[in-house]
């Protein structure tokens, strides 16, 4: 560490948020006290999704689910639907399950310690510093990806993420000074206004000074990380079947596992060694399918996956298989559909008008 290099301090940090803060949906006002429940939904929310994106999602489910009471006793299938296309849905699941803790549990009001966050479902080390700093103004370090790049820069932390976290925590709550929530958020607005990933603005950085990776010209080099694993890309099909009345045939994904309690096209098993030949062995019911050239690609975090759709055209007496229901095809966009299943969709109705 460069001995000549000034120490960094919080107060300079925080004069430039009371001059450069954010205006967001869930954020409260200079003098207004933070509300937990928006705090904590929208921490929910923008875990490994973008501002931009989630803006929309939370107004709208603010506006559907004013109060974590109206939220927990809100059917399973609402919060789905109201969540469907924001992405890893186990968020979701966890969100109404801590929604019900709070509400049965906490007398609808959110616990103000970072312990007793932790023991809620879904709250992991991350949204618990968030909420007890931002809306309880306890001194808690919230250490997510921009917080971990600002860090790593500032103090030129060599060692790889996540391996990292706790030395970054530890830096955190070193500077911390007796404005924690206001701490908590300009760390967050620093890191995604100005020490961006790509090109940051060091010249109008608040910590410029005693940066020493800026100082080194090595401030794109960090946070280091270990290079990421791809998965195998795995292959699928997918069965738009649409009845004479335009009713599509869907069905309700399992509870747990990836996409659970979201609604699909029917389809089989993603595998790499999808038998793709015998593909209409996962077929619904018996039709005339006919297989659409493109297939829907569409990447998770850990694997990329390549759907081939198959699409039929159905009398109106058609009766749904056992798990599985018709809906209607204006009340479609009430379904919980991630957009995976969006994309199949869309592609196999395109498809189904076009013959």
């Amino acid at each position: 560490m460069d001995a000549t290099a000034p120490q960094p301090r919080a107060a300079d940090l925080l004069a430039w948020y009371d001059r450069h803060r954010r205006v967001l949906p869930w954020r409260a006002l200079p003098g207004e006290q933070a509300d937990p429940y928006r705090v904590w939904a929208s921490e929910i929310m923008l875990q490994q999704t973008t501002i931009t994106a989630v803006k929309p999602y939370f107004e709208r489910f603010m506006a559907r689910f004013p109060t974590v009471e109206a939220l927990a006793d809100a059917p399973s299938e609402s919060v789905m639907q109201a969540w469907a296309g924001l992405g890893y849905y186990s968020r979701a699941r966890n969100l109404h399950a801590c929604a019900k803790a709070v509400a049965e549990h906490h007398g609808g009001r959110f616990p103000d310690t970072e312990e007793s966050l932790r023991e809620l479902p879904g709250i992991g080390a991350y949204t618990a510093g968030a909420v007890a700093a931002i809306a309880f103004d306890r001194p808690a370090a919230a250490v997510d990806g921009n917080v971990e790049r600002v860090m790593t820069r500032l103090f030129a932390i060599e060692e790889e993420m996540p391996g990292a976290k706790p030395l970054v925590r530890e830096r955190v709550l070193a500077l911390m000074p007796d404005r924690p929530g206001d701490f908590a958020q300009a760390l967050m607005d620093l890191g995604a206004t100005i020490c961006t990933p790509r090109s940051p603005a060091c010249g109008l950085c608040p910590w410029r000074a005693p940066c020493r990776a800026r100082i080194a010209g090595t401030q794109e080099t960090y946070p280091r990380k270990a290079a990421k694993k791809t998965g195998k890309t795995r292959y699928g099909a997918a069965f738009v079947a649409q009845r004479e009345d335009g009713a599509v045939l869907v069905r309700t994904r399992p509870a747990k596992g990836l996409l659970g309690g979201m609604v699909e096209v029917p389809g089989g098993e993603w595998r790499a060694d999808y038998p793709l030949g015998e593909a209409l062995r996962d077929a619904p019911l018996p039709a005339g399918w006919r297989r659409l050239i493109a297939p829907v690609r569409h990447v998770f975090t850990h694997f990329p996956l390549e759907l081939t759709i198959f699409v039929a055209a159905l009398p109106l007496e058609a009766q749904a298989p056992a798990g599985m229901r018709f809906t209607p095809f204006a009340r479609l966009k009430e379904e919980a559909f991630p957009s995976v299943f969006l994309k199949a969709l869309e592609a196999g109705l395109e498809g189904l008008q076009r013959h």
